[in-house]
């Protein structure tokens, strides 16, 4: 997997978004000078093109996309993934997805601590900078545990919690040399495993035999 200044090297101007908290974030990087970000607390739908409205910024404009796949506002991401799928109808290009967590846990770059996000019916996503994203059940976490700020939850926050600013202009320069970023041809939210659908047989409804 690539690091971002692999990525610079390669595609020079990337298009960063994300969805994945309660605030979108838009990011153009440029290889050869400072980034420029918007943020939008709006519905992803909406907040998105907001941001690329304040950048004054076209999809065109990118080299590559560089989009948070989760875990995270499924809405949100998804939202975004589909938006990077249409623009790459028009005009095709490079599309590098990352994990939320792992770009957290490397930023913060603590070997104890366990960056965490609800994962629904009582089991939580986690990350650190020794183990890659995993699912766990609530009663199994351990460690020093950090939620990124901005991550809604429905579960019951695990005992001791901290939070962390969920800030990328702030996080992705923190890891920049790390390798965090995965091409893909399809985007979309991420999944720990595909779905599985049970097959079922319709029958025809008949009075009960006397």
């Amino acid at each position: 997997m690539p690091s971002l200044r692999q990525l610079f090297a390669d595609h020079g101007t990337l298009l960063v978004l994300d969805a994945a908290s309660a605030c979108v974030q838009v990011g153009v990087l440029p290889a050869d000078g400072p980034p420029t970000w918007a943020e939008s607390a709006e519905e992803s739908g909406v907040g998105l093109f907001r941001c690329l409205e304040e950048l004054e910024v076209t999809p065109d404009r990118a080299g590559a996309f560089v989009f948070c796949d989760g875990p995270g506002s499924v809405l949100g991401i998804r939202t975004v993934a589909m938006a990077l799928r249409t623009w790459n109808v028009l005009s095709p290009r490079p599309v590098y997805a990352y994990h939320s967590l792992a770009l957290v846990a490397h930023a913060l770059n603590h070997p104890s601590s366990n960056v965490i996000a609800d994962a629904r019916r009582e089991s939580w996503h986690c990350c650190s900078v020794a183990s890659p994203l995993r699912r766990v059940a609530a009663s199994a976490l351990a460690g020093e545990l950090v939620m990124p700020e901005g991550f809604r939850h429905w579960s019951t926050l695990p005992a001791g919690v901290t939070r962390t600013p969920y800030v990328l202009a702030d996080l992705l320069p923190a890891v920049a040399n790390h390798d965090l970023f995965r091409a893909t041809d399809a985007p979309d939210a991420f999944l720990h495993e595909e779905p599985s659908y049970v097959t079922w047989t319709p029958q025809i409804h008949r009075a009960p035999a006397r």
